[in-house]
């Protein structure tokens, strides 16, 4: 049985609605469970992001913040944590993982660039839109069978990265991107080996190589378990191997690093870093805090410290594994392997009934909600389609997911047990399960603001 390698020290009570209540909320939130509100939420699983539980330690560094505008010595001890992670020589603090990407790719992408991936995220996506540039997805070709045990599912393809950057359009690619682990597509890792292949194909044609790093100790971990090249290694040492193959890396802390709010840019090129550095100025704030505060440069360094405790990394991956097996059992169709940070849920697969215009991972996701007060996310075409002129359908997504995501350190296995049982009353009357159509959509990111209403 897998122990939590920690105690806990606070609580908090988390509400239970009646099921008409919950009816009411979410058609009042036009069935969009990003628009309902926390307080009426019994288990949130919708992200990883921003809702892990700090440690003791944590706490107390928040405690030592220096909130001197410029050069303040928590910007100094969070420097020092982000190079020894990274090695790389220059730090850039941000307020998040999107203000990264947007300070990157405002820098480095113009207008016709193209930037390949193993899987784009959904903000990344956006950014890359935003400054004009377009996003290629180039997962392995391992990933497609959601059923295998094939373990690095997250790796590219190589070869059908060679084409593009051989093709017409090889001299368009201004960056590739790994992201570690692959959140899109499964939250599958990444292998170093495999990492170290996409670099040397990056320099054959001068071509950076970034990492998206927001989970890159639970990566590391999954590789120690995976790879027999790094077996018995510490995650922490896989995790600079990998940071030490890229030109750059972003990374949102409010994942791996257990922080509510915060991230970093690091690179190595002195121009690109003078140039991103100058942007970060002028609008996130002066380089020595990008828009963090000092307590919470104290708080996000400790946690890079934590991340990569492999006690705790064991505990995450085993609870996935067995969340994972559970939801399995009572015939929910589940992505394997599990990684750590979600269990992805294939609501196609459990929604044959439904088109991918219908959108069945919105439908998995309202039924949970109406079941049981769960919130979780959808991964499929709302999230991850794209809207067409006139009255063509929307390009749909490459599957209909729906991702339960695992707050750090916040949900014990008796909370877990309480989601399998709503996921056995939602297996059984699937077939009753209806289709959604969109009412109002943004150009970009629309799952989080759209309005949907089922169909008849």
């Amino acid at each position: 049985m897998f122990v939590e390698p920690y105690k806990i020290k606070m609580v908090e009570p988390i509400p239970f609605l009646s099921a008409e209540d919950r009816q009411r909320l979410l058609r009042e939130a036009g069935h969009n469970l990003f628009r309902v509100e926390a307080r009426h939420v019994t288990i949130d699983l919708l992200t990883d992001s921003g809702t892990g539980a700090m440690s003791a330690a944590q706490w107390g560094a928040l405690l030592a913040g220096d909130e001197s505008y410029a050069g303040a010595t928590s910007w100094s001890f969070f420097e020092a944590a982000v190079k020894e992670l990274t090695g790389h020589s220059h730090v850039l603090p941000v307020h998040q993982g999107r203000a990264a990407e947007r300070i990157l790719f405002g820098t480095l992408l113009e207008h016709g660039s193209l930037t390949v991936a193993n899987g784009h995220f959904d903000t990344t996506i956006a950014n890359v839109l935003l400054a004009g540039g377009k996003p290629v997805d180039l997962p392995c070709l391992e990933s497609a069978d959601t059923s295998s045990s094939f373990p690095f599912k997250g790796n590219l393809d190589l070869v059908a990265l060679r084409e593009v950057l051989t093709g017409a359009d090889g001299s368009r690619v201004a960056m590739v991107i790994l992201t570690i682990t692959d959140n899109a597509g499964g939250g599958h890792p990444v292998s170093p080996g495999h990492a170290a292949e996409v670099r040397a194909l990056c320099d054959e044609f001068d071509v950076p190589l970034f990492l998206d790093a927001a989970r890159f100790a639970e990566n590391a971990h999954l590789v120690t378990v995976r790879d027999p090249a790094h077996s018995g290694e510490l995650p922490r040492g896989v995790a600079k191997e990998l940071f030490r193959l890229a030109h750059g890396a972003w990374c949102s802390m409010k994942k791996d690093a257990f922080g509510n709010i915060g991230g970093f840019l690091s690179l190595t090129d002195d121009a690109l870093a003078h140039e991103c550095r100058n942007l970060l100025i002028a609008t996130e704030g002066f380089s020595t805090y990008g828009g963090l505060a000092g307590r919470d440069l104290e708080a996000l360094a400790q946690g890079l410290q934590e991340a990569t405790d492999p006690a705790y990394l064991a505990h995450r991956a085993d609870t996935a594994s067995w969340f994972a097996d559970e939801l399995a059992a009572i015939g929910m169709p589940v992505l394997r392997p599990a990684g750590c940070h979600a269990v992805f849920l294939d609501a196609g697969a459990l929604l044959p009934h439904l088109s991918p215009q219908q959108l069945p991972g919105v439908a998995l996701a309202g039924e949970f909600y109406l079941q049981a007060g769960i919130r979780c996310a959808e991964m499929g075409t709302l999230t991850f389609g794209r809207m067409q002129r006139g009255a063509e359908p929307a390009r749909a997504a490459r599957r209909e997911l729906l991702r339960l995501a695992l707050p750090r350190r916040v949900y014990t296995r008796s909370h877990l047990e309480y989601v399998v049982e709503a996921a056995a009353a939602i297996v059984r009357r699937a077939h009753e399960v209806p289709g959604y159509r969109i009412l109002s959509q943004p150009l970009h990111l629309r799952h989080f603001t759209a309005t949907l209403e089922p169909l008849a």
